[in-house]
This record gives structure tokens, C-alpha cells and sequence, in this order.
């Protein structure tokens, strides 16, 4: 299957390679820090745990194992709610993969009510990838401004837009 065949999204899942973009993308902590948006985060970019409790700067360190079961849960509940708000929609695999690690990364909502999703659902594909770059704001800051301490967010940003283009030219 080439990376361009697009297939219906209930018949993709989160690839090996949006596991191994995602670590290196989000990297490895295994004590609490807080995130480019002030949010307490463990692991793998987790801000919560399986039970839906939030991560905390006073909770004890985690191994890499560990990092691992939390990131994959919250993916596999974040690929439930994504496969539905697709239904019908066709993606490539890329796809697929990058826009799930958009939400993986801004969260359920911010995906649901984003133009991305409004022009997928129209068969848009191109003006989806375009609205990635609309993305490059966290607490304010506009991360495409090396300065701003978050420029890290819209290099993610770019190289998902410049997969997604690929893909879809």
C-alpha cells in the first residue's frame, strides 16, 4: 500500500511509525515537568493517567515501561473518539498518523471543533493540511517565533503539514 492510498479510517490504526514520531517528538521524563503550556506532564507527553486522573508535579517517577502503558492508553482512548468524528472519511496512513498526533498533542477538543476535521469531512484535503499551520499558538505565545520558548510546537506543526502535503500532491 502506497503512503497516498487513502482508505476509509476504520480500517487504519496508529502505526509503529507514529509511535516511534511520537517519542521522539514528545521525548521521555520520568519524573513530572511542566509543558511548553504549563501543564503537568509525565512520560511520554502524558498529562493523565489511565483513570483519567491528572498528572501532578509531587507524583513519584515512572520508568520508561511505564511511560509507554500510560502514552498507549491515552492514544487508544484519543483514536476512539477520532475514528468517529471521521466516519466515512478516507485518509492515507500518514494521515492518519499525524492528524491522531495533532490531537494526541492539543487535545480531544481542539481536534473536534478544528477547520481540519471540518474540511476532511468535505473531501478537503489539501485545505486540511493548510490548517495545521493555523496551530502554533500554546498560552498565548505564538511558538513560530523561535523566542517565544516554544518553537518546538511549530516545528511539530510544519512536519506535519509537510507530510501531509506530501501525500496529498
Amino acid at each position: 500500500m502506497s503512503n497516498k492510498t487513502k482508505l476509509i479510517v476504520t480500517s487504519l490504526a496508529a502505526s509503529a511509525v507514529f509511535f516511534t514520531s511520537l517519542i521522539g517528538y514528545e521525548g521521555y521524563s520520568s519524573k513530572p515537568y511542566k509543558d511548553t503550556g504549563g501543564v503537568a506532564t509525565i512520560g511520554i507527553g502524558s498529562t493523565q493517567y489511565e483513570n483519567g486522573s491528572k498528572v501532578k508535579m509531587t507524583d513519584k517517577p515512572i520508568d520508561q515501561k511505564r511511560a509507554i502503558q500510560i502514552a498507549q492508553a491515552h492514544i487508544s482512548k484519543d483514536e476512539q473518539v477520532f475514528r468517529k468524528t471521521l466516519q466515512g472519511v478516507k485518509l492515507s496512513q500518514t494521515e492518519y498518523d499525524l492528524y491522531l498526533d495533532f490531537m494526541y498533542n492539543f487535545g480531544r477538543s481542539n481536534w473536534q471543533s478544528s477547520s481540519m476535521l471540518s474540511h476532511l469531512k468535505a473531501g478537503q484535503y489539501v485545505a486540511a493540511c493548510k490548517s495545521l499551520l493555523k496551530w502554533k499558538y500554546v498560552a498565548k505565545r505564538d511558538c513560530s517565533i523561535r523566542s517565544n520558548g516554544c518553537y518546538g510546537v511549530w516545528t511539530r506543526q510544519v512536519d506535519r503539514y509537510n507530510k501531509c502535503m506530501a501525500v496529498n500532491s
